[in-house]
């Protein structure tokens, strides 16, 4: 386990000449930025939060720190902000020691994944910043760690992202799984068994996002006294998505448990409490096929059927029937062979022109149907007519033309039409042109998406190729996943390479 006080630590060192810095610390209480009020140790100054002590210990002059006053510096100082716990020893020597461990740490862990033969640096970054999502304790992971970055700056698309959606912790395991890291996926298996025993409508309905402690992340807030990121108004902390009915989810958390029942390295997770959660999961599958619902992009109006949804509803139950000519789940209290035909109709009846569109309602286009490559729908034709329409429908030109990166949709929403590129969608389509053979504009593509990155390897939730800007929640679980999942689809085998 990783060891994570509840702390910060900073080391501030003179690079060249005598660089003249201020330091200020000055700590808010809660949402309403209630001022802490500071009081002056021997070391250190503490502020009181809710009853329990905020420390910042330093061997810089204190008299500087608290006046704020600008000073010389000559040496290197050492800070760490620390709750509810003083530092023991020597403020140098605790930083120094927690940054060489830290380290440590993580070199050891980069030296237990498995990466692709191409774009490792890049996978090595992205797989950092998926662990860092993932919360130990619980087993839950992340969307992301902020909250109210805005998709248009300026506008207000800012949604608060620091829970745990489903959807993605099932697509952050697919990534996980690529690189060999298993521990993740039985502490995440934990919180979805946690989840089903703990809440009482769990039975006939999960969920889409929850709290890191199983609890729902309700009522949404807006918080006028914030102003926002570029002045980015509402601030929101909770997300209303957690009242959501998304159907997908279902065949997601299928996909999630599959591994146990396929890959013997989990064989000792085989239990009658998987069976029968599995179970569960396959019947509301079976039960939602065809049902209209908020979809994943989280329609907060005009719900409607979606092909997404009844997609990872067929995954979910081609993966059961696959699971039970294993010898599982042989008590099933659903018909799925006929519930496996009637999603597989509801799929087709939403093709046009041979290309799945978002609902047999809607025959508008949807970024999130390249996952008929990834699931392996069967019909090839379909499959290759989708990705190359959601290619020609969805593409957004970079400035000189460039094509690659994708609207996640164009369709009006709750709050008008997108105006940048989702990131992850362009993975997903490298994804989806490797699985039909097209691994050539794959890789193209793959290269071209990786510019959006910023000066530290991390991705954004959207992107603006003409203006090279990042939007959205940031560093975004999603699209480290994409990036992840993406470098494996279109690397050479090792042996090609060794």
């Amino acid at each position: 386990r990783i060891f994570r006080p509840v702390a910060l630590y900073r080391i501030v060192r003179p690079k060249r000449g005598s660089p003249r810095i201020c330091v200020k610390c000055k700590p808010v209480v809660g949402w309403e930025k209630e001022a802490a009020r500071p009081i002056r140790g021997n070391s250190h100054i503490s502020f009181d939060i809710h009853g329990e002590p905020l420390r910042l210990t330093s061997n810089m002059p204190l008299t500087y720190l608290c006046d704020e006053t600008p000073f010389h510096l000559k040496e290197e100082l050492c800070f760490a902000l620390t709750w509810s716990f003083p530092v023991r020893q020597g403020v140098v020597e605790t930083v120094n020691s927690a940054l060489l461990q830290t380290i440590d740490y993580w070199k050891t862990w980069v030296k237990h994944c498995s990466i692709p033969s191409s774009f490792q640096k890049e996978t090595i970054r992205s797989a950092l910043t998926l662990k860092l999502h993932c919360y130990e304790d619980t087993g839950a992971i992340l969307a992301a760690l902020t909250t109210s970055l805005p998709e248009i700056p300026g506008h207000e698309r800012n949604w608060d992202y620091r829970f745990c959606w489903l959807r993605d912790a099932y697509f952050v395991l697919t990534a996980f799984h690529n690189l060999g890291h298993f521990e993740e996926a039985e502490q995440f298996i934990r919180f979805v068994l946690g989840l089903a025993e703990s809440h009482k409508d769990s039975e006939d309905r999960l969920r889409p996002v929850y709290k890191l402690d199983g609890s729902l992340p309700l009522p949404e807030v807006t918080h006028e006294n914030w102003s926002g990121f570029l002045d980015s108004k509402p601030v929101r902390s909770n997300n209303q998505a957690a009242e959501h009915v998304q159907n997908d989810v279902y065949g997601e958390m299928v996909l999630a448990l599959s591994p146990i029942f396929f890959d013997e390295r989990f064989q000792h997770l085989r239990s009658a409490d998987h069976e029968r959660l599995l179970s569960n999961l396959g019947r509301l599958c079976a039960k939602n096929i065809s049902q209209p619902d908020a979809g994943l992009w989280e329609i907060r109006n005009g719900w409607q059927e979606h092909s997404f949804s009844n997609l990872m509803c067929w995954a979910g139950l081609e993966r059961i029937s696959r699971i039970q000519g294993l010898g599982y789940l042989q008590n099933l209290e659903f018909d799925l062979t006929s519930s496996l035909a009637k999603a597989d109709l509801a799929v087709r009846a939403a093709i046009v022109d041979g290309s799945l569109r978002n609902g047999p309602q809607d025959p508008s286009t949807d970024s999130a149907l390249l996952h008929l490559a990834t699931l392996r729908y069967p019909d090839s034709a379909v499959v290759k007519n989708t990705v190359q329409h959601i290619s020609r429908d969805l593409s957004l030109s970079g400035p000189a033309g460039e094509q690659g990166f994708l609207f996640r949709y164009r369709r009006k929403d709750d709050f008008g039409e997108p105006d940048g590129a989702f990131l992850i969608c362009s993975f997903w389509m490298v994804q989806a042109l490797a699985k039909i053979g097209d691994l050539g504009r794959a890789r193209e593509i793959m290269n071209y998406t990786l510019t959006s990155a910023n000066s530290l390897g991390l991705f954004s939730e959207h992107y603006h190729p003409k203006t090279r800007a990042q939007h959205g929640n940031f560093p975004q679980a999603y699209s480290h996943v994409g990036q992840i999942n993406a470098a494996f689809a279109v690397s050479p085998p090792w042996d090609d390479i060794l």
